[in-house]
């Protein structure tokens, strides 16, 4: 008999930033496959983009250790135990040359992408030892292997997410599995500045000369993205550990 592709019908799944695009589809996602679903995100974003039916929406800051830890509290007294976390939040910022970075700006994405990440698999790591089979599955980017000119601070907070990733699935293997996805272009307000801050601002994506660049032709949908992670949260991954699944296209085929 085939393995399950995604999670076990009544698992458990937080999922960090699950109010914007790629988290929107990923909650529905997992919700058809019959998971119970917590949404963590700001509460303006949660207001914006309530969650689909039947998930959890617990309004916090990715990068506010307090409001992590409560979170990850109130989902312990409500659920026991977590099964999987899937870790989203985080957002670009303007694009830049590192020369005219200022340091408030490098603090602010590095710590939206890298120490969010942390924090919340921190706080979720006494939640999945409580589970069955758990595994993370951290959000990275292409940006990590191969920067481009203007995403400094991005490019080097998702390299410290693609390190983490392996150092956790190290330090917590066997009992826990840790995988990275890190995406290319994702046709999402992550474009025009992400839905967390600066879309307003950010210069505009040429997404036209950018699918051009793409073997297959075309920009990631949400979609393209959710496949990847059911997978890499199901059985179907049980050995896989400390891997990053790239998902461009044919962009970077490292």
């Amino acid at each position: 008999m085939a393995a399950r592709l995604g999670p076990a019908a009544g698992a458990r799944v937080a999922v960090t930033g699950g109010a914007g695009g790629i988290g929107r589809a990923l909650v529905a996602a997992l919700l058809g496959e019959g998971c119970g679903v917590a949404v963590l995100d700001l509460p303006a974003v949660l207001a914006a983009h309530p969650p689909a039916g039947g998930a959890l929406p617990l309004p916090c800051d990715a990068t506010d250790e307090a409001g992590v830890g409560a979170a990850f509290a109130s989902l312990r007294d409500r659920w026991g135990g977590l099964d999987g976390l899937v870790t989203l939040a985080g957002f670009a910022g303007p694009k830049l040359a590192a020369g005219e970075t200022s340091l408030a700006l490098w603090t602010e994405v590095t710590e939206g992408n890298l120490a969010a990440t942390f924090l919340a698999c921190r706080a979720a790591l006494p939640l999945l030892r409580a589970g069955k089979d758990p595994a993370v599955v951290t959000m990275a980017s292409g940006l990590a292997a191969k920067p481009a000119p203007g995403y400094a601070p991005y490019a080097a907070a998702k390299a410290g997410v693609l390190a983490l990733t392996r150092a956790l699935a190290a330090e917590n293997a066997p009992w826990l599995r840790v995988n990275a996805v890190a995406p290319s272009a994702v046709e999402t307000a992550f474009l025009r500045g992400g839905t967390h801050a600066g879309g307003a601002d950010a210069p505009r994506f040429d997404t036209d000369a950018y699918s051009r660049s793409v073997p297959l032709g075309r920009l990631a949908t949400p979609e393209d993205v959710v496949g990847p992670i059911l997978f890499l949260l199901g059985p179907a991954a049980a050995y896989v550990t400390g891997q990053t699944l790239h998902v461009n296209g044919g962009l970077l085929m490292p």
